[in-house]
């Protein structure tokens, strides 16, 4: 028997899973098995409607070795693991003569601990929480999630929290669930021969495929410690997404809280004098978290630094108590001392980072209303980091319909550590970028209309004139309106502003779960839906009831983020622009990303309006327009309302 041609396969798995063959689907998983030969990188961007998923999956089948597929959102895990994957192996199966095995894995705090569900929770501020399982009602949401949990634990298979509908809080998760610091191990644990987690990473281990999260290749990468199978291949998804997902692994955090729930958890562990020197030091860093002011700590100040050192210091002291004392009257000690050693180590971690002080990191205090003040390290960046940790070893291909900004996929490669493509080199992973373009005739079924007119944005301050004009397309549209905001409080205003004025329904992100939001916004053509950044991504509405995506001004970061500030002054003193390394292409990518709200099917037709004369005006306008998808552009108000009027009118007719 002859091996199956690509486009054999391809056309066996499309047909499985009801899809329509792609020209820039075929182009893609061409590429793909060409990267995979050649142990080669790839960057590809494929528009929503190409099959990606098919576009990668098949070739990667098709090609024998282990696969990690690592993907950001829950929703593109769920659809690869319950639609996409069985659909394909089911269809190449008799053409591979062979039926690849697929699994998921993700971090061990996402299953349900045995031990902790049969034993409760080691710690005194806890206690008591699992009394209420034995209550027949009990009335708080939180006894009522703990019994329903139980009862699920029962029956499900997997001990994963995504399987768990309804969801739960992350309080209530938290009774049930470890971290990986906390995990006794399979080997000292009673109910190690039965572990969700330990059975996930064997399902792992003897997978073809293996379908992840971002976060939890950042951990594999970053913490040297493997918690993925050794893979030939890593086809990371979502790709635009990694960046910022593996800053957030990279970055620490401390609170008083924290602290004190730490110390709590050791002086039952070890004697006095090491208890008292954590409290004390303790006390002293929240003396003074209670005077910090939001902002960059380009110097670390004498009195964090002098509060650090003695946490860092008493940190030690403890860890070491913990690793020789023995308290056999502590009922489960090895989970009590388990659980004290992780957040003290983590304590100690943190405060010896931002002692240390190096100028690849960016230290800063933050304060959040409910929770108070925190002090932050991250990463400056985490392309030199991705650059060793990723490319060595395997093929990597990278996708996403956003990777092209300003069109070319250089701005994107060097944020992964990847020089400018075609650049020569023995230490520099080689790539390709490859645009297989989309299934959508945008310049037909798009307008992208931009508010020249308009003032220029300032920092605060109401605005008017950007209100009138979001009010007068809404009306034009008839509804069917997504407006993407740049903050909350501006997504608010406008909702509260709009609703005073029209008679149309207006959501707002917050009063209700974005899936409940979402669900009624496609349901109700007349609706519309305000928010800010889990809607910039989010949301994946075709039809007539998502005709005009609105952005209230470009989103770039705010001046006064420490993160990106930092970063933007690095490129600077190298002599670079920082404006266009950082803020215009965080803006780039968020506009691109917000864009493809609109057309998400062949039949869509409607309006992107930027309300914010920058994008025509300003000099990094026309870098910001190459972002985005090639709608036909306009700065003429009275054509932009023409327009969204006639499309109003005949999605009404249709809707007859």
């Amino acid at each position: 028997m002859t091996k199956p041609s690509l486009p054999e396969l391809l056309h066996a798995a499309v047909t499985a899973v009801g899809g329509t063959e792609r020209p820039g689907q075929a182009a893609m998983a061409d590429a793909v098995a060409t990267a995979v030969d050649d142990h080669s990188h790839l960057l590809v961007q494929a528009g929503t409607g190409t099959g990606k998923s098919l576009g990668y999956l098949v070739p990667a089948l098709a090609h024998g070795e282990r696969v990690v597929v690592a993907t950001a959102t829950l929703a593109l895990q769920r659809q690869l693991v319950e639609r996409d994957l069985p659909r394909t192996v089911d269809a190449l199966h008799p053409l591979l003569r062979r039926r690849p095995q697929f699994a998921m894995l993700k971090g061990r705090s996402n299953y349900l601990c045995l031990h902790r569900l049969h034993e409760g929770v080691p710690q005194e501020e806890e206690e008591g929480l699992f009394d209420q399982f034995e209550a027949a009602a009990p009335s708080s949401k939180l006894g009522q999630d703990l019994l329903r949990m139980r009862d699920w634990a029962d029956e499900t298979e997997t001990g994963d929290r995504d399987d768990l509908t309804p969801g739960v809080s992350d309080r209530a998760w938290a009774q049930i669930s470890v971290s990986s610091r906390e995990c006794l191990g399979a080997s000292k644990c009673a109910y190690g021969a039965e572990c969700f987690a330990e059975q996930a990473r064997e399902r792992a281990k003897l997978a073809d495929v293996v379908v992840t999260n971002h976060a939890l290749l950042a951990i594999d990468a970053i913490e040297g410690a493997p918690v993925l199978p050794q893979h030939e291949v890593l086809i990371v998804d979502e790709a635009h997404e990694l960046v910022s997902r593996v800053t957030g692994v990279a970055t620490g955090e401390l609170t008083p809280g924290q602290v004190g729930r730490a110390v709590r958890r050791a002086a039952k562990l070890v004697n006095e004098k090491a208890a008292d020197a954590l409290q004390s030091a303790s006390e002293g860093f929240e003396r003074v978290m209670e005077l910090a002011l939001p902002g960059r700590l380009e110097e670390l100040p004498e009195d964090l630094g002098y509060a650090l050192t003695a946490l860092r210091d008493a940190a030690r002291t403890v860890i070491s108590a913990l690793g020789s004392t023995r308290d056999k009257s502590v009922q489960d000690e090895d989970a009590v001392r388990k659980q004290a050693l992780a957040a003290v180590e983590t304590i100690h971690g943190v405060a010896e980072r931002i002692t240390q002080g190096s100028e690849y990191d960016v230290v800063w205090y933050e304060r959040h209303d409910r929770f108070g003040a925190s002090v932050r390290v991250a990463p400056l960046s985490v392309s030199g980091l991705l650059r060793e940790k990723l490319f060595t070893d395997r093929s990597v291909v990278l996708t996403s319909a956003t990777l092209k900004l300003g069109g070319d996929f250089n701005g994107v490669g060097a944020s992964l550590g990847l020089a400018p493509e075609g650049t020569a080199g023995d230490d520099i992973p080689q790539w390709k970028g490859l645009d297989v373009g989309s299934p959508f005739d945008y310049p037909r079924q798009g307008i992208l209309y931009v508010a020249r007119h308009l003032a220029t944005p300032g920092r605060e301050g109401s605005r008017t004139d950007m209100l009138d004009e979001l009010a007068e397309l809404v009306e034009a549209a008839g509804g069917r309106t997504l407006g993407l905001f740049s903050s909350m409080r501006a997504a608010q205003a406008a909702a509260e502003e709009l609703r005073g004025r029209l008679e149309r329904p207006i959501l707002l992100q917050g009063e209700e779960t974005l899936g409940e939001l979402i669900k009624n916004f496609a349901a109700s053509p007349e609706t519309c839906l305000f928010g800010t950044l889990s809607l910039w991504q989010g949301v994946d509405v075709p039809g007539a009831s998502c005709q005009l995506v609105v952005m209230d001004r470009i989103p770039f970061p705010r001046p006064d983020d420490p993160l990106m500030s930092a970063r933007q002054k690095a490129v600077e003193e190298a002599g670079g622009n920082g404006f266009m390394a950082v803020a215009a292409t965080h803006a780039a990518l968020l506009m691109a990303q917000g864009a493809g709200r609109l057309v998400r099917a062949t039949g869509d037709k409607g309006v992107v309006a930027v309300l914010d004369p920058r994008l025509a005006n300003a000099r990094y306008g026309s870098y910001l327009r190459a972002s985005l998808p090639d709608f036909w552009y306009t700065t003429d108000r009275n054509q932009a309302r023409r327009s969204l009027a006639a499309i109003d009118a005949a999605a009404k007719a249709d809707e007859k």
